[in-house]
């Protein structure tokens, strides 16, 4: 199920991490997955009952998980 979210909330949701970057819904490998993915860093924050939950030590993926970035380094 995607994640929906009001428009205005999705344009001020940032992610946590220094950057700041603007989040995207879904993850990297499922654009229907109930998270949000920074748009900077690829941290992907889960939301739970429909409340995005922007913890770092809740994110999945993220600098140095090749998994979150979606590219290969190969």
């Amino acid at each position: 199920m995607a994640v929906t979210l009001d428009e205005q909330l999705l344009e001020i949701l940032a992610c946590p991490c220094p950057e700041h970057a603007p989040l995207r819904v879904g993850s990297p490998g499922d654009p229907e997955a109930d998270a949000l993915t920074c748009t900077s860093c690829g941290r992907v924050f889960p939301v739970r009952d429909g409340i995005p939950v922007l913890l770092l030590d809740e994110a999945t993926g993220g600098p140095g998980n090749s998994e979150a970035s979606g590219t290969d380094d190969a």
